[in-house]
């Protein structure tokens, strides 16, 4: 066998009936035998392990389930072992039911090639009944409540039937409806956001308000708000002030002729003013153009 070349050249069939010389010899995957050309299938051969890498599912009658028979293995065992873990016979009904037209009377099955959905109702139905009137459909769903225009859209539909009382055949004025839908929804937006301008304008106010008077106090406690115009002496409020030019300047303690001094007093801060046009000025600047307490 083989030349003196290449000695290990060609191969028997392993058939005892055969015997022949293959230069090409196959090799069996399952039994890992050498066989020619004629005998190199499972079926030629009688190959003893040619299962061995077979997929066999038998079906459950109880549950409908697949159960794969293990080879090497007596199907008995596997059979006990599926009915003893994974058997469930309420899957029997949900898998071999088949799903049908749901329309009365029908008892076409639906497969993936006769099946429609209507894009109103979104149910499957068969060819037969894919429309509409054939299967009754009740239409599309109504939009939700919490559709923030709905309850002004249908208002405005009701308002339109009351004042058009025309016959059943006439078409509704859907385009005049809308307008109006829009129009109130516009309006009751610009109302709001008017109604928003003016909360944040007193809010900003009150704000202005509250820093003037705590600036005003802090500067009150340092001391440093009321300088006396004749002495230079320096006074945490207006009414010390006073009190101050009433006793020294006025009666003369001091021996200093001076003149009356006109203090006026802010109604919203306490803040003193000489001038009566600054404390104006003060109150429509920083109070926003009044001067009640």
């Amino acid at each position: 066998m083989g030349t003196p070349e290449f000695p290990n050249l060609g191969k028997h069939c392993t058939v005892d009936d055969c015997k022949l010389i293959d230069f090409l010899p196959f090799t069996c995957d399952r039994c890992n035998q050498v066989f020619c050309l004629e005998h190199r299938s499972y079926i030629k051969h009688n190959c003893p392990k040619a299962d061995r890498q077979d997929v066999t599912v038998v079906i459950c009658p109880l549950c409908a389930k697949g159960v794969r028979l293990i080879p090497d293995e007596d199907p008995n065992i596997t059979w006990d072992t599926h009915v003893n873990t994974e058997c469930d016979p309420s899957n029997y009904e949900k898998a071999t039911k088949k799903k049908k037209c749901p329309v009365p009377g029908c008892k076409e099955i639906l497969t993936f090639s006769n099946t429609l959905k209507c894009r109103d109702c979104l149910v499957d139905h068969c060819l037969k009944h894919r429309f509409g009137p054939d299967h009754k459909c009740p239409g599309p769903k109504k939009p939700e409540a919490s559709f923030p225009y709905m309850g002004l859209f249908n208002r405005s539909r009701k308002e339109d039937q009351k004042s058009n009382k025309a016959p059943a055949t006439s078409s509704p004025k859907w385009a005049t409806s809308f307008l109006n839908a829009a129009s109130s929804v516009r309006a009751s937006a610009e109302a709001s956001v008017a109604k928003l301008s003016n909360e944040i304008s007193q809010k900003w106010q009150i704000a202005k308000d509250g820093v003037g008077q705590s600036s005003s106090s802090g500067s009150s406690r340092n001391g440093e708000v009321e300088v006396c115009p004749q002495c230079g002496a320096k006074f945490s409020s207006v009414t010390t002030l006073v009190e101050h030019v009433e006793k020294i300047h006025e009666r003369g303690g001091n021996k200093v002729v001076a003149k009356k001094v006109t203090i006026d007093v802010c109604p919203k801060c306490s803040r003193g003013f000489r001038d009566p046009v600054a404390l104006v000025e003060h109150v429509e600047r920083d109070h926003g153009g009044t001067s009640r307490a």
